[in-house]
C-alpha cells in the first residue's frame, strides 16, 4: 500500500510539473539581438591553419619523464604497510 502511494505523489508531481506555463522569452531578446546578422561560419582548414603543427618541445618530454618517476617513487613509498609490526603483533593478541 505504501509503495501505491509513493507512485501516485510521483506521478502527481510529474503531471504538476507538466502542466505549468512556459515563461515567455521573447521580451528578453532586445531588438539589436534581433536583427543582428549571423555569424559567417569558418572552414575547418582555416581554423587549423593557425595553430602550430608540433607544440611539445623535447624539455617537455623530459619534464614530463621526470614528474613520472618522482610520482612512481612516491606511489612506491606510499604502497608500504601502514602498520608496523609491533603494533600488528599487539593487535593480533586481542583486547587485553
Amino acid at each position: 500500500m505504501r509503495s501505491d502511494a509513493l507512485v501516485f505523489l510521483a506521478l502527481t508531481a510529474v503531471f504538476a510539473t507538466g502542466c505549468t506555463q512556459f515563461p515567455a522569452l521573447e521580451d528578453t531578446v532586445s531588438e539589436e539581438a534581433r536583427n543582428a546578422p549571423y555569424m559567417t561560419l569558418e572552414p575547418v582548414e582555416t581554423l587549423r591553419a593557425g595553430v602550430p603543427g608540433n607544440r611539445i618541445e623535447d624539455t617537455d618530454t623530459a619534464t614530463m619523464e621526470a614528474r613520472i618517476a618522482r610520482l612512481r617513487t612516491r606511489a612506491a613509498r606510499l604502497s608500504g604497510s601502514v602498520v608496523d609490526s609491533q603494533t600488528r603483533s599487539r593487535m593480533s593478541r586481542g583486547v587485553e
